[in-house]
């Protein structure tokens, strides 16, 4: 088994150990609540924000979550000076936590819209915001050993990867919100409808791709310099493998 699937492996474990299932559960029914309480039009209208707020929710703080608890009980560090890169690592959480977005995803629109909708587009727009969300809350927590420290600045993040939803809601109009990744997750999110036409769709994967690529080199500078320069047996040799790895 590869270094990639039995870090898999270990992540989902972790995520059950902590509870995360469980919280995805709860605030998955949360949102279908809030769905089912909506007529009919409506609630066609809310499902892609619903389900844009429901993968801000697991892909952002739940990695933060898992992040600082690895911390606490310093298993990072241990995983810091094994052979695992720090590709597999992230890698690992990014997947891990996609799958939790789909099923989620699945289940609000399944209980929202019935199976009337677009399977394609539901799972490429969750698939690369889930990314997206995953990355920047990796980004966000790397300084922090404690959810109390975190959670006051963490806000400035999900403000910013939210305010697209002025423009897309037709409130504002900013041309320079298509420059965010989530700008095209939502017109993916919204294609689960079929409102979306082939430009857009383009134009969605190609501006999540480039923020995906961006985001994962800010991912391992934040590693190197909050995680793998920390206290726990990690000395400059170490760290000079980790970032030629």
């Amino acid at each position: 088994m590869s270094r990639l699937a039995v870090m898999f492996k270990m992540d989902i474990i972790l995520q059950k150990r902590y509870g995360f299932y469980y919280a995805a559960v709860f605030v998955t029914m949360v949102w279908i609540a809030a769905l089912a309480a909506l007529p009919a039009a409506l609630a066609r209208l809310a499902l892609p924000y619903v389900i844009f707020g429901d993968l801000a929710v697991i892909g952002f703080f739940f990695i933060a979550g898992q992040i600082i608890f690895e911390k606490t009980e310093r298993t990072l560090y241990a995983l810091v000076v094994s052979p695992l890169r720090f590709g597999e690592y992230l890698g690992s959480k990014l997947a891990a936590y996609t799958l939790m977005s789909i099923l989620a995803s699945l289940a609000i629109a399944i209980a929202g819209y019935g199976i009337k909708f677009n399977l394609f587009y539901l799972s490429l727009g969750v698939i690369l915001v889930s990314i997206v969300y995953t990355q920047t809350g990796f980004i966000a927590v790397a300084p922090y050993r404690s959810i109390s420290s975190f959670l006051v600045p963490s806000q400035l993040y999900l403000l910013i990867l939210g305010l697209p939803v002025i423009h897309f809601a037709g409130w504002v109009n900013f041309p320079l919100f298509f420059a965010f990744p989530t700008m095209g997750a939502l017109y993916l999110l919204k294609g689960v409808l079929g409102d979306i036409t082939v430009w857009q769709a383009i134009y969605s994967v190609f501006i999540q791709a480039v923020w995906i690529i961006i985001l994962s080199r800010i991912c391992r500078y934040r590693f190197d310099r909050y995680i793998a320069a920390q206290k726990g047996g990690i000395d400059n040799a170490v760290l000079e493998r980790l970032r030629t790895q």
